[in-house]
């Protein structure tokens, strides 16, 4: 560490830290106003160097702030096999952001000493993306400042979907078994298990896509080409449509996640500005950075229905078991997780079909995880974000047998592992992926032959409602594991339980988020009214008991 104190030295002057704020690296690592942001990306670079010497492999770092509106930005790093920074380097990336600009290298100095990381360690490469934000292509700039104070090398992927980039970092870590890490590779992968499962006649039936102006926008044609212009495939190239995909919301005029995007879409439950939406047709929505998707449409009388990361779950899940069940593992494991903010009627749903669901915190650190227990884990928030993850020991068997040869009475079997097989591959393992995703989604409904009004009525969702409260502190309110229930201060919980024991199948929690200064309030109950009605009784209460500030959410009946 000493021989680069000097250069560490001289790149906190040319980003040196900003008096007065405090930062802290949440679910989905910092989050902040551009403009205050600087030195926590210079000092991530410098970061990721120790995190790469420990683990001796490359490692990667996002710039991005998903669904925050875009004068924000964050920074998250990425692991060797793709997924979240593991938790117990959370505190290190807090302390490094915090300290002083004069005590930056003893900071380091502490990390690499508690860490027991060998100075001499080589990195081979520091893997660093950004997404469409006007400040990301420089913020990605002092991150490679950090990487070049130790004397390291950066690859420097570009603008790219956060999930692209967990993609190129396990890519590179197993040495091109996941995938051939490149971008190209990874259209690639998920064309050619489109294409195995959708066979030449592809999908006639055409998605709407709304890009939240963000970077999944301009990536959505990109995919597009190698699954219509037969790059993915030996069949021979017909020159009609495999899939057709038109998006709005692309970024040529509208502002990332300005009324558009899957958060608002989520939230305000109604359509993104910018988007015709007609009766008869397929809508999907993906968030600014592309890990988040959600798909919807309208009724003839105009109704707006929404199918969220829960309905996907259960179209994911059921699909998977029916053909996991024909492989008869009997020592293997299969299971959903979701969160609190799940809908009840989707886990009653999965239960009565004989799926083990279980609960975890929100964030995608803590779904994954989770899903990391079972062989086979379908892990997914309400929010869109989600995946599905396959032990290496189940993946094998699922191969083998998909491969070899069954006697006749087993061809169901051998036809269900080619199907899982090749549905493994559609499906990005690292974090969830909205264009993955939307390939999953239209592949299940394509070999079920499903409408998406069939879709949406695999079970009545109870209705609810989402609501954010500003606070002054949102660190006062302290949660039990699964966030179903408050802890500090008392006095909350037991105005919510009051408040939700006058309302007939009621359900309603509260949560400090992880990326932005406010909490977070879901209900649901057995009509609409009634959920808007407990979501703004709720919202009331935590401004009144946990500091609320600006204007206090009233619910208004016109």
């Amino acid at each position: 560490m000493e021989k680069h104190r000097k250069k560490i030295e001289f790149g906190a002057r040319q980003h040196p830290k900003l008096e007065g704020i405090t930062y802290n690296y949440g679910t989905a690592g910092f989050r902040e106003k551009a403009d205050k942001l600087d030195a926590v990306m210079y000092r991530m670079g410098l970061l990721a160097v120790l995190r790469s010497k420990k683990t001796k492999v490359e490692v990667g770092l996002m710039v991005t702030a998903s669904h925050n509106p875009v004068e924000d930005n964050g920074v998250k790093l990425v692991d060797p096999m793709g997924l979240m920074l593991t938790e117990n380097w959370e505190p290190h990336a807090t302390h490094v952001a915090n300290c002083s600009d004069l005590e930056l290298v003893d900071t380091l100095q502490r990390v690499a000493a508690e860490e027991q990381i060998d100075a001499k360690q080589k990195v081979n490469v520091i893997i660093i993306g950004y997404d469409t934000r006007p400040s990301s292509k420089r913020f990605a700039s002092s991150i490679q400042d950090g990487v070049e104070a130790f004397d390291e090398q950066v690859f420097q992927a570009g603008c790219v979907t956060t999930p692209q980039l967990h993609y190129l970092v396990r890519g590179l870590n197993t040495q091109g078994v996941y995938g051939d890490a490149t971008e190209e590779g990874y259209y690639m992968k998920l064309g050619l298990a489109f294409w195995k499962l959708n066979g030449s006649q592809g999908i006639q039936t055409p998605v709407y896509v709304d890009g939240a102006n963000g970077v999944g926008a301009e990536k959505v044609p990109k995919l597009l080409k190698y699954i219509n212009e037969g790059k993915c495939s030996r069949a021979h190239f017909d020159k009609k449509s495999h899939l057709q995909a038109f998006v709005s919301n692309d970024g040529s005029q509208g502002i990332l996640n300005d009324r558009c995007g899957a958060d608002y879409v989520k939230i305000k439950q109604k359509p993104p500005v910018g988007m015709d939406v007609i009766h008869g047709k397929r809508y999907c929505t993906f968030d600014g950075d592309a890990d988040r998707i959600m798909y919807f449409y309208v009724e003839k009388d105009g109704a707006f229905k929404l199918l969220d990361g829960d309905k996907i779950c259960i179209l994911l899940a059921e699909f998977f078991f029916e053909h996991w069940q024909h492989l008869e593992l009997p020592r293997a494991t299969f299971g959903v997780v979701q969160t609190a903010y799940a809908n009840g009627s989707s886990t009653k749903y999965l239960n009565e079909k004989g799926i083990r669901v279980v609960l975890a915190p929100t964030g995608v650190k803590h779904i994954t995880k989770k899903a990391e227990e079972f062989d086979v884990g379908v892990a997914y928030e309400a929010n869109g974000h989600g995946n599905l993850i396959v032990k290496e020991k189940t993946w094998n068997s699922i191969i083998a047998c998909s491969r070899k040869r069954l006697r006749p009475t087993d061809r169901q079997k051998a036809r269900s592992a080619e199907v899982l097989e090749n549905l493994i591959n559609l499906v990005n393992q690292c974090v969830g992926d909205a264009l993955s995703n939307m390939l999953v989604v239209e592949t299940i409904l394509n070999l079920r032959k499903l409408t998406i009004e069939e879709w949406a009525k695999c079970y009545d969702d109870l209705p609810n409602r989402q609501l954010k409260v500003k606070v002054r502190d949102r660190s006062v309110i302290k949660t039990t594991w699964d966030e179903t229930k408050v802890i500090e201060p008392a006095a909350l919980q037991r105005a919510i339980d009051v408040l939700v024991g006058v309302i007939p199948c009621a359900r309603s929690f509260v949560r400090p988020s992880g990326t932005e200064d406010c909490v977070r309030v879901y209900s649901e109950a057995e009509t609409q009214e009634l959920a808007d009605t407990l979501a703004y009784g709720v919202a009331g209460t935590v401004y009144d008991i946990a500091g609320g500030v600006g204007e206090k959410p009233q619910l208004h009946i016109p």
